[in-house]
């Protein structure tokens, strides 16, 4: 049996040069006086947010949470300009205040607040409007512009620090259109506010798909939010194929547990709960402790897999709150608390993000942010 006492049973392992590496590649794809906000909101999309502070703080200019707690256990680890773009409750107003970060104000009732707190705290506390340019969500109205910058020029503890917006779908390249309206609602509602004062405010728009389609270098906005790109991964693999190269992206994840049994099991004998899947010959399985409640989805059950000596292991049955079951009988010589891998590189293959996707009918970005923030993070 081997030796594991100097390392934990179940970890996410975080490639610090990779990190580095897909930041320093949106950097060189940008203008060089437009701003990085490092967006570590959710644990860092699953990946850590104190870690992954630590590892970009010399790379980037600002980061961007979403909640006060988040914005609490980052300011821990780092003293750059911190953006809270979730909404914030009284408390949370007065916590990030405290925190000196700088804050999103949804709409007029949200200013309000915010100013009337950051004058019982005697200071005076930035801000970024977010303007709701055809998302549907969050933000002030096109029509509310006018009457929004009267309120907001009466507030003697605000600083309008930025003006921003969130594209809806720039990553349909194929059709543009949507995209474009976006982007003119949103300049044109810019130019309001600089018309009436507001000339330095700072403007962003771009997440990661707006970098890789629109900012292209340009001198569009003062600031993007790179979220997904910074742990290389494609927002689509359409803008990957359209990419061709110009940006190279690397995976900067391993989730990996380790083997805790080995059996052989006879045939007709089922696997797991709800006897969905009943062995067909004899069958030798491994059990591994993982299961939903570590972040593996429910839906891969009988159709997901893992790496075990660089080869693929099917899982058998349902997945289960804490554990899985997986076929190893084409692997040779497995041995209890042998690596196991559940998403990234194992010798020469790989488990993605994108794999995970696929066979749970979900998206990328949730694969990595529901991974149990329990799991310790390995920088490695």
């Amino acid at each position: 049996m081997k030796n594991m006492s100097n390392k934990p049973l179940s970890y996410v392992e975080i490639s610090k040069d990779n990190l580095i590496h897909n930041i320093k590649q949106f950097r060189r794809l940008l203008n060089k006086n437009t701003k990085i906000a490092a967006v570590i909101k959710s644990n860092a999309y699953g990946y850590g947010d104190q870690e992954v502070a630590k590892v970009i703080e010399s790379q980037t200019d600002y980061f961007q949470v979403n909640s006060i707690d988040e914005l609490e256990r980052v300011r821990k680890v780092t003293k750059k300009p911190i953006l809270v773009l979730g909404y914030l409750n009284e408390d949370g107003i007065k916590r990030a205040i405290k925190q000196k970060a700088i804050i999103s104000a949804f709409d007029p009732i949200h200013l309000l607040k915010i100013n009337y707190i950051s004058s019982i705290l005697k200071t005076k506390t930035k801000v970024h409007i977010p303007i709701d340019s055809y998302l549907g969500r969050e933000g002030i109205m096109p029509n509310q512009i006018d009457n929004f910058i009267i309120e907001i020029k009466k507030m003697k503890n605000i600083e309008l620090d930025g003006v921003y917006s969130h594209f809806a779908n720039i990553e349909d390249t194929m059709n543009f259109t949507h995209a474009q309206k976006q982007i003119d609602t949103y300049h044109n509602h810019v130019n309001i506010f600089k018309k009436n004062g507001f000339d330095k405010i700072k403007t962003h728009i771009s997440a990661t798909s707006g970098i890789l389609v629109y900012e292209k270098g340009n001198s569009l906005h003062d600031m993007v939010r790179l979220g997904l790109g910074l742990y290389g991964i494609w927002p689509s693999e359409h803008l990957n194929y359209l990419n061709k190269n110009k940006v190279i992206l690397k995976p900067a994840l391993r989730w990996v547990t380790h083997v805790a049994q080995i059996k052989v099991l006879p045939a007709n004998h089922p696997i797991g709960y709800g006897l969905t899947y009943i062995t067909k010959k004899t069958t030798k399985i491994a059990v591994i402790p993982q299961g939903y409640a570590d972040g593996l989805p429910r839906s891969l059950s009988n159709k997901g897999g893992v790496l075990i000596k660089g080869k693929r292991a099917n899982i058998l049955g349902r997945v289960a709150m804490n554990m899985i079951v997986v076929d190893i009988s084409n692997i040779k010589d497995v041995l209890p608390e042998d690596e196991v891998v559940l998403l990234g590189k194992q010798g020469k293959n790989e488990i993605t993000a994108e794999h995970i996707a696929r066979d749970s009918d979900t998206i990328n970005y949730e694969v990595t942010t529901k991974i149990s923030s329990l799991l310790p993070r390995v920088i490695v």
